[in-house]
């Protein structure tokens, strides 16, 4: 199998760091090569109550491992008795994307994660690179074949302290100029918020992308 047959998730995601939260976007498409194979694709998915993650990547590699962890983490919970930490959970997401870079396969296990959430600490956003790195981020990070668009704009509009409802408006700004110009993200934008109420999706739109020539 080539990498053309492989559904892979071309992508713009966006997370951002606001005075009392976090807010993730993402669109929604999902690519095939040069085929468009979903439109209605949900990138921003909640792995427990209080902490969320962005996918970008081969579908089947990010679909598991967000299963997985949130399998481990529910077990975690009922063995302990105690919430996740979200660095617990940025940890046991990063180790899985490192074995699974590594593993021997014909089809690259690719994935990106970008995961915001909230506990007793406070409100944290982290990078979870393809290669299995992890990064806290104070500020912004986007991931996925339009983040270019969105960092051109991150890095114009955004301030430090900015409120919930600013940081939702910016983000949707970012996914709408990686709409515009990258092939590979489209069809809708989501966004979610993480704040003292824990994981709320604010905004779910398509995008009528159909032409006439």
């Amino acid at each position: 199998m080539n990498d053309e047959n492989m559904m892979n998730t071309g992508t713009t995601t966006v997370g951002l760091i606001c005075k009392d939260g976090v807010v993730l976007a993402a669109d929604k498409r999902a690519t095939s090569g040069y085929l468009i194979s979903g439109k209605k694709v949900d990138k921003i998915i909640k792995i427990t109550d209080e902490i969320a993650v962005t996918m970008a990547g081969t579908v089947s590699d990010v679909q598991l491992m967000i299963r997985l962890s949130q399998a481990e983490l529910r077990l975690k919970r009922i063995r302990t008795g105690e919430d996740v930490t979200v660095k617990e959970a940025a940890n046991l997401i990063a180790r899985m994307v490192y074995s699974n870079i590594r593993k021997m396969s014909m089809i690259p296990g690719i994935s990106h994660f970008v995961l915001g959430g909230k506990d007793s600490g406070g409100f944290y956003l982290y990078d979870l690179y393809a290669d299995g790195s992890i990064n806290q981020i104070d500020d912004f990070i986007s991931s996925g074949s339009g983040s270019v668009m969105a960092y051109g704009v991150l890095e114009t509009l955004y301030k430090k302290n900015m409120g919930t409802e600013e940081a939702v408006k910016l983000a949707v700004k970012c996914i709408s100029a990686a709409i515009q110009r990258d092939i590979a993200s489209g069809s809708g934008i989501d966004v979610v918020t993480i704040t003292k109420d824990g994981v709320k999706k604010v905004i779910t739109k398509e995008i009528d992308t159909k032409t006439n020539v």
